[in-house]
């Protein structure tokens, strides 16, 4: 007897679904996937040059307006698809544009790209071995040549979801190496626990401290100095601040390349801290990472081989396709015994091979996604030089940056000297130089670079981000990710900025 859903459908629908199996049909979808393909190419990767628009702004009520975006139950057919591709490019941001400057990401690497297209065409859960062989072996080389150049010559690490969740790992391994009971007793009853990081850390510290149970309250936040690196006498104050308070401190989050200004700590002084009080030292060198790879800028992240945890995200500095992030340990027997939960229906420990390669439960997660190949396939396509080369040219730029706005009329810098690929400055209108001594000076000038923003946004010229920070009025920060830049295109960025600020 057939199903009711069956009787609702009528015959030609039914013969339309039968036609639109869930595997590949050559017949039915290879010319298809070859236009699919082509207008990618076309569209999305190809024609992003200077002279084209980084977004076509539409306001949302207008855009839903424009785009088909309900979901129906007839299927469609396949030029309507393309249609809706094209459409989804079109109003898409294009951060693959060489002035998508917006983010700590941008630009499109072809070889990542192909290597991505490739995961999703085999589509791979990475946790066993016998499912994903290539890509077991895959991460655990490419990770194991990481951890070679943070400096460790053994230990253990993953692909993470995000440098976040990179970043929720440290905390997740400290606590355990700490008090490992926790695992099986949870929170209760053990002292409170203390962690620490800097004022201009990434957000990710106390959301995933919360997350696991810590309370935010329980992330003592350290002073910064003038470059917005973490004061070492501040954070020697505040652990002994916690153990008068009775107190357990566990761990320091350090970071390598602050999100706003690109600052690194001291990491050499905090390790003798940890070491001096036996706390787990973390280091987020999500944005910084990359620059490790350069023989002439990983001197910035001197002393990140005497820590105990990293967070390295690719798809930043290193401009592999969005999402790859790791987490990397010189400890090699925590990553486990610190997560696992032995499911025997998937880590059998009597398989017919060396199960030390069933590596997903190391992870929280179980079903995850090969982030290692598109990775891994940039790297084999340009080799250690190529990344070098790329991070030499993208600090090569900024420091060029860096230096024709020190001189150029109507601009300011908000550090003399970045450390990073991080240039932040304000734009200061004609109508307000020569004005910085009026009452309301900070307050009109904290208005401009939103202003500026909107007004690149809706011409599409550019995405470049602004913020605060602690009691400084609005500033640009441009980050320098894309070695496709050259100095002419700082030029530019220079110029427009005074152009869309001119009448402000």
């Amino acid at each position: 007897m057939p199903a009711a859903s069956d009787l609702l459908m009528d015959p030609p629908v039914e013969r339309e679904m039968a036609s639109r199996p869930n595997h590949p049909d050559r017949q039915h979808h290879e010319k298809f996937i070859q236009e699919a393909v082509k207008l990618m190419l076309d569209e999305a990767v190809f024609s992003l040059d200077r002279q084209t628009p980084v977004v076509q702004w539409t306001e949302p009520d207008e855009l839903l307006e424009r785009l088909d975006l309900q979901i129906e139950r007839h299927p469609t057919t396949h030029d309507k698809l393309l249609q809706l591709m094209s459409d989804t490019i079109k109003y898409s941001v294009k951060t693959g544009h060489p002035y998508f400057m917006n983010q700590l990401f941008s630009s499109v690497d072809p070889y990542g790209l192909v290597g991505q297209w490739l995961t999703d065409a085999l589509n791979p859960s990475v946790y066993t071995y016998e499912v994903s062989p290539v890509f077991t072996l895959m991460e655990e080389t490419v990770l194991a040549e990481m951890r070679r150049i943070v400096g460790w010559n053994q230990g253990d690490g993953i692909f993470c979801p995000g440098g976040s969740m990179a970043n929720g790992y440290a905390i997740s391994c400290a606590r355990y190496h700490t008090l490992p009971q926790v695992k099986s007793k949870g929170l209760h009853g053990l002292p409170r626990l203390v962690l620490y990081t800097s004022i201009d850390a990434h957000y990710s510290v106390k959301k995933l401290a919360t997350l696991q149970g810590l309370g935010s309250d329980n992330v003592y936040l350290v002073k910064t100095d003038a470059l917005g690196r973490m004061d070492v006498e501040d954070l020697k104050a505040q652990i002994q601040r916690t153990l008068k308070e009775g107190a357990k401190p566990f761990m320091v989050s350090a970071t390598a390349g602050t999100t706003v200004l690109g600052a690194f700590d001291p990491l050499v002084a905090l390790a003798d801290v940890c070491e001096a009080h036996k706390l787990w030292l973390h280091v987020d060198a999500a944005w910084g990472g990359g620059a490790l790879m350069s023989r002439r800028h990983r001197h910035l992240l001197n002393g990140i081989q005497r820590a105990d945890s990293v967070t390295w995200n690719p798809h930043k500095l290193l401009t592999a396709p969005q999402q790859c992030s790791t987490f990397l340990t010189r400890h090699t027997d925590l990553l486990g015994p610190c997560h696992s939960a032995g499911a025997t229906y998937l880590f059998q420990k009597d398989k017919f091979y060396d199960t030390k390669y069933d590596t997903g439960d190391k992870h929280v997660q179980c079903g995850r996604r090969a982030d290692v190949l598109k990775f891994w396939f940039m790297w084999k396509a340009k080799g250690s030089d190529g990344f070098e080369a790329h991070i030499d040219r993208v600090f090569d730029n900024a420091q060029y940056l860096t230096e024709q706005i020190r001189h150029r009329p109507g601009f300011k810098l908000v550090l003399d000297k970045p450390e990073c690929t991080n240039v932040s400055f304000w734009y200061i209108p004609p109508s307000l130089r020569g004005q910085d001594t009026a009452p309301d000076y900070h307050q009109r000038l904290h208005k401009v670079a939103p202003k500026i923003k909107e007004r690149m946004i809706k011409e599409g010229t550019m995405m470049i981000t602004y913020q605060p920070l602690h009691d400084l009025p609005n500033f640009f920060r441009m980050v320098m990710q894309n070695s496709g830049l050259e100095h002419a295109d700082m030029d530019f960025v220079i110029r427009e900025i005074e152009r869309l600020g001119a009448t402000l």
